[in-house]
């Protein structure tokens, strides 16, 4: 399915779906790419021995097939149990010689949860599978991912878990091991015969070795006392353990009992982060908080605005900013420096940042009660403003055709991502901040700014249109047309609805999206929107085409053929014109298929959109090949061919490929047909769509192993 104003080319229903022939063809040939290692880096662990030979012995039965395959320790938040997977894990690396996979849950995230389906998506690219060739619904994810792990020796970390419905879906097959880290019991894993390891605060000893370890100097071998006060006010949480010694290993001449004394007064201040009634992990973090520079101190408080697992640069930098006009605070990598050193931050790579949930939960604390709510506001409306502006400069990189509706920013400039130009760039970025991106439009219309949430679901359509992440695509549509109705903004409603109706027609909901389509062809109408209402043809012609109702689908067609242009949009007119001729080749008729696709090549050349013009070639060559002109059929079909190979789009790349191996099993050239079906099948097969099936299946007709290229 094409997600374009008016295109598409094949049959009625374009979900990614079953998966024919051998499941390897949908990941990438073997030893072609390194197994997935997506552990963060290893943490240090203190006396956790006995866990860590408990561990050992859980994997040795495991893998003789004597017992469970999963594991589950949980405990309370900062007790260290993602730190003893990690250390564990990273220790057992040469035994899953097929890689290791990582998902943090977002248990304490406060955008809810990761869903599973989400993570399967995640995990299945980590696999091998290309974005175009996930599966639209969860579970066809999880049929392919309980494949694609079967006989494979690899190792799942699912970090922070809420329940036990949440890390079912993504527990690997056969004797795959898998880690699942959660502040819960999740005692349904237990019934399922998960292993079950519940992690306990370390005791005064292995802090004290915790804090030494941390220090790296004489400190605690002179005042043993005082080290162990320490360790018993940071409770036993290796997070506060170490928050405090990275305060004391910056002041090499401060005495412990100055600390002790510290964190003492500090302790009444805790209410907002009661641990197991001790206040002690908050006391350090108030500590660590007055010693960061003005500046600092600042965006550590600001960071708690973020919605999303982590961050990047110019997020922070947005937050950091101060009122138009003002002075930059400070350099932000200083910045982000000084919050790393102070253990208030963590570092994912790639210059990415994510504050712990604790963490989170102090920053947010102070923020409430140290910036008045106007602060908060222009600071949050700079961070909407930072991922507004830098999806829309993705947008208009990657689809310069679908930038037309205005952004609405806050006082400033906004702070954007530059992407040079580079398509690449612009698309990893959207693929990066997805979460970030899902997040913000939630919570644009929390912020009483609606207009952000459907202009940010706006210009994560090229996102959308790309690697199809359907349900992100369906929710942010909907949050978006909800927006947009707040605003009472009907042009922008009518944006949610025929791009939400796309989406829609990409997973077979053709009855749904011909609602959505129909609905904003009436708002067009009444709001006097000419070509607006012009274009829903083409969008409700495509419905009816899936529904099979040809007739009809034809009828709107040729009308968004003749208006179109006629209202200022010839770009349309040429995508209706190609609708035209797909409808005539499934009627059969291949005279006036011809004549449309001939229009629609012309057009579309000349609007400078050589990607559709291809797709009119290839039904310009089928009609060709139909009604016998195969010289010229062959022409159109390898000029198709070439640019299809230019643009990388595998899908319409592939119908070329197949309707040559058409017109050559026509001319009785078999050998050339096999090769040309070959060829079409490895990009079916790695997009894993329906059309694999049918096309091996004409393959296997023909018999033997293709002649080559």
């Amino acid at each position: 399915m094409r997600n374009d104003l008016g295109g598409t080319v094949h049959g009625p229903s374009v979900q990614v779906g079953a998966v024919h022939g051998d499941i390897r063809l949908l990941g990438a040939p073997s030893g072609s790419t390194s197994p997935p290692r997506q552990l963060p880096p290893v943490s240090r662990v203190a006396n956790r021995e006995s866990e860590l030979r408990a561990l050992d012995r859980f994997r040795e039965r495991a893998i003789r097939g004597e017992g469970p395959t999963a594991v589950t320790i949980s405990g309370l938040g900062g007790v260290g149990k993602t730190a003893l997977a990690l250390h564990w894990l990273h220790g057992i690396r040469s035994t899953v010689p097929d890689g290791q996979l990582f998902a943090g849950l977002g248990a304490q995230s406060p955008d809810g949860p990761a869903h599973p389906g989400t993570v399967l998506g995640m995990f299945l690219r980590a696999l091998g599978v290309p974005a175009e060739g996930v599966p639209a619904e969860t579970e066809e994810r999880l049929g392919l991912y309980r494949s694609l792990t079967a006989g494979r020796r690899l190792a799942v970390l699912l970090d922070d878990a809420v329940s036990a419905a949440q890390v079912r879906p993504l527990l690997p097959s056969g004797t795959c091991l898998a880690v699942v880290t959660s502040r819960w019991r999740l005692p349904g894993l237990s019934v399922d015969g998960c292993l079950s390891m519940g992690l306990d605060p370390l005791g005064a000893d292995a802090a004290v070795e915790l804090l030494a370890s941390t220090l790296g100097d004489g400190r605690v071998r002179d005042e043993p006392a005082e080290a162990r006060a320490l360790a018993g006010l940071c409770a036993g949480l290796p997070l506060a353990v170490r928050v405090v010694g990275a305060r004391l290993a910056a002041r090499p001449g401060r005495p412990l009992r100055a600390m002790v004394r510290a964190l003492s007064d500090e302790h009444s201040r805790l209410d907002a982060m009661t641990i197991e009634d001790d206040h002690s992990v908050r006391a350090a973090l108030d500590l660590s908080h007055r010693a960061l520079t003005g500046p600092a101190a600042r965006l550590y408080r600001l960071l708690a605005l973020h919605p999303g697992a982590d961050f990047g640069v110019n997020a922070a930098r947005a937050l950091s900013a101060g009122p138009p006009g003002e002075a930059p605070a400070g350099d932000i990598l200083d910045l982000l420096d000084q919050l790393l050193d102070a253990n208030l931050l963590f570092g994912t790579g790639e210059e990415r940042y994510r504050l712990h949930d604790l963490v989170r939960l102090h920053a947010r604390g102070l923020l409430e009660t140290e910036h008045e709510p106007e602060d908060r506001e222009r600071a949050l409306r700079r961070l909407l403003d930072h991922y507004l502006a830098s999806a829309t400069a993705a947008e208009c990189v990657l689809d310069p055709h679908h930038r037309s509706l205005p952004r609405t920013y806050g006082p400033g400039q906004p702070v954007a991502e530059d992407f040079h130009g580079d398509p690449r760039a612009a698309l990893d970025w959207l693929e990066r901040e997805h979460g970030n991106l899902m997040a913000a439009i939630g919570l644009a219309r929390k912020a009483d700014v609606p207009a952000v949430a459907w202009q940010l679901a706006d210009a994560m359509w090229p996102l959308f249109t790309r690697r199809k992440h359907y349900e992100s695509w369906r929710a942010a549509h909907r949050e978006g047309l909800a927006a947009a109705r707040t605003c009472g903004d009907r042009a922008a409603q009518c944006r949610m609805l025929t791009s939400g109706g796309l989406g829609e027609l990409d997973t077979g909901g053709h009855a749904r999206a011909l609602e959505m389509f129909n609905e904003a062809a009436r708002l067009f109408r009444e709001s006097g929107d000419a070509l607006g209402h012009a274009r829903t043809l083409n969008y409700r012609g495509l419905a009816c085409l899936g529904l099979g109702r040809l007739d009809e689908a034809a009828g709107f067609f040729r009308r968004a053929a003749e208006e179109c242009p006629r209202h200022g949009d010839r770009r349309a007119g040429g995508l209706a014109s190609l609708n035209l001729a797909d409808t005539s080749l499934r009627r059969g008729d291949s005279e006036p298929a011809v004549t449309h696709a001939s229009r629609a090549h012309e057009v579309l050349a000349e609007e400078g959109d050589p990607y559709n013009a291809a797709r009119a070639g290839i039904l310009l060559g089928r009609a060709l090949t139909g009604l016998g002109r195969a010289e010229e059929a062959g022409e159109r079909l390898r000029r198709a061919v070439a640019a299809l190979r230019e643009s990388q789009a595998g899908y319409e790349l592939a119908r070329a490929l197949e309707a040559l191996g058409e017109l050559a099993e026509h001319l009785g050239q078999n050998g050339t047909a096999r090769s040309r079906y070959a060829e079409a099948l490895e990009h079916y097969d790695r997009l894993a769509v329906p059309a694999a099936g049918a096309l091996r299946a004409r393959l296997g007709r023909l018999g033997g192993p293709p002649s080559g290229p």
